[in-house]
């Protein structure tokens, strides 16, 4: 019991110490925090990491049984509060051996544009060769939501920038995503795979999204 109420006071603590630093989804970094206190992550894991899509990802680790699966999807967080904040926090201390990056969705939808979303990825991508230089990097590439369709055309740009620069680079790999949501008939989303808010995906969606991902995340292939 004494021990529970150290936790839990170090949990508040942490919460508060995040909020005074007008730290963005503070109470979920601390969460984080709490649970690896708790019960921290072996290393060499296998890291998923970047918005609500990651963070809905209900059944993530039962979908691939047997692998370390760590698993840090903060709320609508964006790309660059990734780069600006959430590395030391929610990244670095696992030492992952391969790394899944879903971020840059909502930093488009909040205003930013494609070659905003590049530059902060290039950023990530240079801190995380770095530190971890045998870690495995790979970029998830932005959806397309159905509920976002008029930011249809700078997701294309971001997605195609990310892919062209992770080309040759070593450890590195750009992975779609977007494509096997899209109808083939009208290239656009499938709406059948996503949640009532036509933003967030279904199971559906993340059976697509599994399939893409297993030889990546179940092998070693690049």
């Amino acid at each position: 019991m004494k021990k529970f109420a150290l936790l839990f006071l170090g949990f508040i603590i942490a919460t508060q110490a995040f909020a005074q630093q007008n730290f963005p989804f503070a109470n979920e970094i601390a969460a984080f925090k709490h649970q690896d206190s708790i019960n921290f992550p072996p290393k060499d894991g296998i890291l998923f990491i970047g918005s609500s899509s990651i963070r809905l990802w209900s059944d993530l680790e039962q979908r691939f049984p047997g692998k370390p699966i760590i698993k840090r999807g903060v709320g609508g967080s964006e790309l660059w509060q990734l780069v600006d904040y959430y590395t030391p926090y929610i990244l670095f201390p696992y030492h992952p051996r391969k790394i899944f990056i879903y971020d840059g969705e909502n930093d488009i939808a909040g205003g930013k544009d494609a070659a905003f979303v590049f530059d902060e990825f290039k950023k990530l991508y240079g801190m995380i060769s770095k530190k971890l230089p045998d870690a495995k990097i790979y970029y998830l590439s932005i959806k397309m939501s159905p509920s976002r369709e008029i930011h249809f055309k700078e997701v294309a740009v971001a997605n195609e920038l990310i892919k062209n620069y992770l080309a040759g680079k070593p450890n590195a790999t750009f992975i779609d995503v977007n494509g096997v949501i899209l109808k083939m008939s009208t290239s656009l989303p499938d709406s059948s795979l996503f949640k009532p808010d036509y933003l967030h995906l279904n199971s559906k969606g993340y059976d697509k999204w599994q399939k893409v991902l297993e030889p990546f995340v179940v092998g070693g292939e690049r």
